[in-house]
């Protein structure tokens, strides 16, 4: 059996984070992987071109925190990168988020959004902020392709991911005051926040528990149905199928990193062109291109990796009863995206890490004649 203070499963930015700031406090952090690679799901590898690819699709980091943007700095240098999504619509690319002036051009001056009052699901949140038509082009068969159900089945909460621009600025997130990505790639950065802190690849912790022995607390940061054993029943989570070609021949094909498909016609959601998150030198030495189709399915499988926690009330409530039993786990402490089963973004993901560490080691349940419950406040 190995022991240390803390063991770590997952090797994300969550469980990343996690390590860097325990080992910093002294204490001894073993960190256990499934995968064969560091990184989690923002791991990305170098084609033969020279263009860095995300294995799991783009991850655009953005932040106004300073506290932030210096702890992520720490591990890797970044180049700029202010991303610029476009949809195709009606054979034409536009801004994403729609912008009020395509609506005012296609609509007319005095447009008003369809719907009024509380929003009950997704597409009534959608319909709160433009007129239906725009929403059906634009938001309903993306959504709608994402998710693999009705958009009257889905969260309000989604709908607070995008707006309606008032001033049509075409970039994603332009009130981030930093934004870019890693010089180096994701994966390096992770692998220079475990510097120094023993790790596992290719370890399935959830078939070699014994194997371990977290003196202090385990972390666990996978799915927190499958820690459970699925006792109640597997949570529902979606995915991407990618497909990822060179084109030696194009310097670029598409205008920008990312256009998405809301089309349901179209099987496939985006298509990214991972050349254009290149520093501006980096992309003169690359020849030709390449191109990720990203297309959404279900995790069906434990082989499967699951990306997006789905957002409904059926898996909300089911969740809260895997959450029950983590409060029975005084040591015990699961979180994360999939652990905590709701979507955070990376410096989302990052802050919470942060934010449980301190919670963790003020509290100190181990030392506790009556140990504290871990499980995530407020998840």
């Amino acid at each position: 059996m190995k022991s240390f203070d803390f063991v770590i499963v997952g090797s994300g930015l969550t469980g990343a984070t996690m390590a860097r700031m325990l080992a910093d406090s002294g204490h001894r952090v073993l960190v256990v992987e499934q995968r064969d690679h560091l990184g989690g799901n923002v791991a990305d590898a170098l084609h033969s071109s020279g263009v860095r690819v995300g294995l799991y699709g783009p991850h655009y980091f953005r932040t106004s925190s300073e506290e932030l943007w210096r702890f992520v700095n720490r591990f890797g240098r970044f180049h700029p990168f202010e991303a610029e999504v476009r949809s195709r619509v009606r054979g034409r690319l536009e801004n994403w988020p729609v912008g009020a002036g395509y609506i005012r051009r296609t609509i007319g001056a005095d447009w008003t959004p369809e719907f009024r009052g509380v929003p009950r699901n997704f597409e009534e949140a959608a319909l709160s902020m433009m007129p239906r038509s725009i929403y059906e082009d634009f938001v309903k068969g993306y959504t709608e392709k994402q998710w693999g159900a009705p958009a009257t089945m889905l969260s309000t909460a989604l709908a607070g991911r995008f707006d309606v621009r008032a001033d049509d600025d075409p970039r994603l997130t332009p009130t981030r005051k930093h934004q870019g990505v890693p010089v180096n790639g994701y994966t390096a950065l992770v692998e220079n926040m475990l510097a120094g802190i023993p790790y596992e690849l290719t370890c399935d912790y959830l078939r070699m528990r014994t194997a371990f022995k977290a003196r202090k607390a385990l972390i666990f940061t996978g799915s927190i149905d499958a820690y459970y054993e699925f006792q109640f029943g597997a949570l529902a989570y979606r995915a991407q199928k990618r497909s990822t070609d060179y084109h030696a021949d194009a310097d670029f094909v598409q205008p920008c990193v990312q256009i998405n498909e809301p089309d349901p016609a179209v099987p496939h959601i985006r298509t990214l062109e991972w050349k254009h998150m290149l520093p501006e030198a980096a992309r003169r030495r690359v020849r030709g291109t390449v191109l990720t189709r990203e297309t959404p399915c279900s995790v069906q499988s434990r082989g499967d990796v699951p990306e997006y926690p789905f957002p409904d009330v059926a898996n909300k409530a089911l969740y809260q009863r895997y959450r029950a039993l983590a409060r029975q786990e005084p040591t015990t402490l699961i979180c994360g995206r999939l652990g905590e089963y709701r979507y955070y973004d990376m410096d989302q993901a990052i802050a919470r890490a942060q934010t449980r560490v301190r919670q963790l080691l003020e509290m100190q349940p181990w030392a506790a004649k009556q140990p504290s419950r871990l499980v995530p406040a407020g998840a």
